[in-house]
């Protein structure tokens, strides 16, 4: 069940606007099975919208952040760059509809792997977290915090949106990126012979983001498949779990 919870400047802006954002979110809670059961709203210069969320789950299946294993594989089940598409749609400087309209489609696809999966497949995930502000750098790092283990990825192996490593290119790199890089950047080993360009894509700040998994290689590449059966056609393994001390090493293909 989800609570909608809304800031609106009513004097400034029109209602229908926010008509617009109440049954857009109302349209995702039915698509994942959810009932909208009210909300709270208060006047606020800036627009705001989000929901509080309440469930059930048993705690033998909660999939947890920490709890991959040396030798598990890393999957990720949307492309990066959302970001940097966003500081470019807002510096009026995107010129591309494929990465508009690519962003806004990850960007709305919800990240229902559980509802879709088997009772089997779901006891194959070791851990599991979303790829959201920290960027791929940090949520991946945040999946070593239990200790004993690093991870190594591959920066070709990341999928990403159409155009974003042009406009990256340009410059129009979100300041959350940067403050990804200042916070994360002493734990990743990125070593000298790689892309900047493309090192930018693993801070970029994502909305939405897919989901990164950890799984033993069979299990990962069964689940893989079943993936782009539904519809998560840009998920790839990026990644794959070492012994380690709770580092980031970027090579160019896993």
């Amino acid at each position: 069940m989800a609570l909608n919870i809304v800031a609106f400047p009513t004097r400034t802006l029109d209602l229908s606007i926010l008509k617009e954002v109440l049954e857009g979110g109302n349209e995702k809670i039915r698509e994942a099975g959810a009932f909208l059961l009210g909300g709270h709203s208060v006047e606020d210069r800036e627009p705001k919208y989000g929901l509080v969320v309440y469930g059930e789950v048993g705690r033998d299946e909660i999939w947890q952040v920490t709890g991959a294993r040396p030798g598990d594989l890393l999957l990720l089940t949307k492309p990066v760059g959302t970001g940097i598409a966003a500081t470019a749609i807002k510096a009026g400087m995107l010129e591309s509809d494929a990465t508009k309209d690519e962003g806004i489609r990850w960007m709305t696809a919800l990240n229902d792997l559980p509802p879709r999966m088997t009772e089997e497949e779901r006891k194959t995930v070791h851990s599991c977290t979303d790829v959201t502000g920290f960027g791929l750098a940090g949520h991946s790092l945040d999946m070593l915090s239990a200790g004993g283990l690093d991870l190594r990825i591959g920066i070709r192996d990341i999928p990403l949106l159409p155009g974003v490593l042009d406009l990256a290119d340009m410059g129009l790199v979100p300041e959350g990126a940067h403050n990804n890089r200042l916070e994360y950047g002493r734990r990743v080993r990125a070593g000298s012979g790689h892309d900047p360009v493309l090192l930018d894509m693993i801070y970029d700040a994502q909305t939405s983001g897919g989901l990164l998994l950890a799984l033993e290689e069979k299990n990962a590449l069964d689940l893989i498949t079943r993936l782009k059966e539904w519809g998560f056609t840009r998920s790839a393994v990026i990644g794959r779990f070492l012994e380690g001390s709770g580092n980031l090493e970027i090579v160019d293909n896993v």
